[in-house]
């Protein structure tokens, strides 16, 4: 039996952090969960397995770091593994985040969502030894495609 692929779900909203879970969790997909972008810097960086981050996004909280900032912080510490944003579509400055792909929360079906995660947690050879850029021209190629097939 393979291993379950581990997705990390970073999300304010406990209600919708647990409907997410649910969703993946029945998809076969194993679900770790972070409500604090604290929390999910210390999962990204204890859980070496994690594939994929989801994360929605959560400015309008008080007091609490960007979720440019957040993306940048796991980028940084995790170049090769992909993130998706969920976003309200009027949110500003949207181009400017460096997630490998952007949903509406708004819009995006839960099918359309689990194409998305499909197509990320695809098996890849990893990143190369001092090589971790190639893997994110990877991504980009990969978030163009999905693109085409979501229009």
């Amino acid at each position: 039996m393979r291993p379950k692929k581990v997705i990390l779900c970073v999300d304010f909203d406990e209600r919708e952090l647990s409907t997410t879970k649910f969703m993946l969790t029945t998809n076969g997909y194993r679900v770790l969960t972070a409500s604090t972008p604290d929390e999910a810097l210390a999962i990204l960086v204890d859980q070496p397995n994690i594939k994929l981050v989801l994360v929605s996004e959560y400015d309008s909280l008080p007091d609490a770091i960007s979720t440019r900032k957040l993306i940048a912080d796991l980028k940084e510490n995790r170049p090769f593994v992909p993130v998706i944003l969920l976003l309200d579509p009027s949110a500003p400055d949207v181009q400017r985040i460096a997630a490998d792909a952007m949903l509406s929360k708004n819009t995006c079906s839960t099918e359309q969502l689990l194409v998305y995660v499909r197509e990320f947690t695809k098996s890849t050879r990893g990143p190369r030894k001092g090589s971790p850029g190639a893997i994110r021209c990877g991504m980009a190629a990969k978030a163009r495609a999905m693109r085409e097939v979501a229009a």
